[in-house]
């Protein structure tokens, strides 16, 4: 209300003026993270990049608004939705989920890992689609055959699950683990990869 009038916006305005104001960011400079969020068979997904690459794919559990609040404090306060910078990773995620892609050829940008963490992430891509390793396993390959803890923990703290595989890890006795998805997501990806 404005000015004692209420005021009626058009929705397909309001996407109009946004994507503008984005594509304006974009081409100033102004925009250090882009996200959107797309719907998968885990359940809404948020993804963010910047102008390196993929910096965060995000389950609905972790609460989207306190991601980007995190990617804020941790990136740039110049985070704002632009979907149209994220339709490859859209596409290639689609692609993943209809079983016609087994890797993921879109650039990471890795500085939320560091470390170990990152050691760990790194060599994840190497577990096959389809294929699974266990926490001890994926500690050696990292060069730490006794930081199966630590593989664990990276794993929980990935910032790119589903592109970054942690879902592939498992323990030794076969069981799943936990997964920073949940344990029906870990289920669903592991079953869609294994059915292929």
């Amino acid at each position: 209300m404005i000015n004692g009038e209420t005021i009626t916006i058009n929705p397909d305005r309001m996407a109009d003026l946004h994507n503008r104001l984005a594509a304006a960011a974009q081409r100033d400079g102004v925009l250090d993270v882009a996200y959107r969020v797309v719907d998968s068979p885990v359940g809404p997904l948020l993804l963010a990049a910047t102008d390196q690459g993929l910096i965060r794919v995000a389950y609905a559990v972790e609460d989207h608004d306190a991601v980007l609040q995190q990617l804020a404090d941790k990136v740039s306060p110049r985070v704002l939705q632009a979907p149209g910078r994220l339709d490859a990773v859209a596409r290639e995620l689609d692609e993943y989920f209809t079983r016609t892609r087994r890797t993921f050829d879109v650039q990471l940008d890795w500085r939320l890992a560091a470390g170990f963490r990152a050691a760990v992430l790194h060599h994840l891509p190497e577990i096959g689609y389809g294929q699974t390793a266990s926490y001890a396993a994926v500690a050696a390959l990292a060069g730490s055959p006794k930081a199966v803890r630590a593989v664990g923990t990276a794993c929980a703290k990935n910032p790119l699950p589903v592109v970054v595989p942690c879902h592939r890890v498992v323990r030794s006795d076969g069981a799943m683990g936990g997964y920073l998805g949940g344990p029906e997501a870990k289920r669903l990806l592991l079953d869609l990869e294994a059915a292929a």
